[in-house]
């Protein structure tokens, strides 16, 4: 399956979509309110927008696609998906961008998702829905005895950061506490691995500072 696009792009797409839904929001308030106080979905959506412009098979880009159609359109068969939710204890639920590779249909149910993205604002420390949401790309993506063959290529987990300068801790201390925090979750499956992308600390003319971080999980094969 090549044709679509490498990791690199949809991570640079990914971190210019953050940047520009910064800029916007910052504009539309009138420069008083910082993308942190924004919705989860404007960075969505500007994201989706910056992975549609990647001219080298350009991927089909879904908005909260649910957990069933995302395994349903990765799993080998497409009547596993109930199976592997109950085998995983996986909940219905969305992820914020699906990826699937861009093909002249058929019919409505030959998709093939290969990536999924979970887009998450504000944040500045690992809380337990982050840690939660995290576990549950791992149990999407993971490759086990029973489930070894997936479409789905890796999972990321976007989040945006920004404080202000009275802030204590700054986030040089915060992002490593929380990829460390990350990676206890992702340690607890053999055939997982992580690195992440991003996390260069910019500051603000209010002296306070904002970063962008891609927290991949992905298959490794031993």
């Amino acid at each position: 399956m090549n044709n679509f696009p490498k990791q690199e792009l949809i991570i640079d797409a990914i971190l210019n979509g953050v940047v520009a839904a910064k800029n916007n929001f910052l504009f539309w308030t009138n420069n008083r309110l910082s993308l942190s106080f924004g919705p989860h979905k404007i960075v969505t959506i500007h994201i989706a927008q910056e992975i549609a412009k990647i001219k080298e098979d350009t991927p089909e880009i879904f908005i909260n696609a649910t957990v069933s159609d995302i395994l349903r359109c990765s799993l080998p068969k497409r009547d596993q998906f109930l199976e592997f939710m109950n085998h995983r204890d996986l909940k219905e639920g969305t992820f914020s961008i699906t990826l699937d590779e861009r093909l002249e249909h058929a019919n409505d149910n030959d998709s093939i998702s290969r990536v999924i993205i979970s887009v998450v604002n504000n944040v500045i420390n690992s809380k337990a829905e982050y840690l939660d949401e995290i576990e549950r790309i791992c149990k999407m993506i993971n490759r086990d005895d029973e489930y070894k063959n997936s479409t789905l290529d890796y999972g990321i987990f976007t989040f945006y950061s920004d404080i202000s300068s009275e802030a204590r801790k700054k986030l040089d201390k915060r992002i490593p506490e929380i990829i460390n925090n990350f990676d206890k979750v992702v340690a607890k499956y053999d055939n997982l691995k992580s690195s992440f992308k991003g996390g260069k600390i910019n500051k603000t003319q209010s002296k306070g500072e904002w970063s962008i971080g891609c927290y991949i999980i992905e298959p490794f094969y031993k």
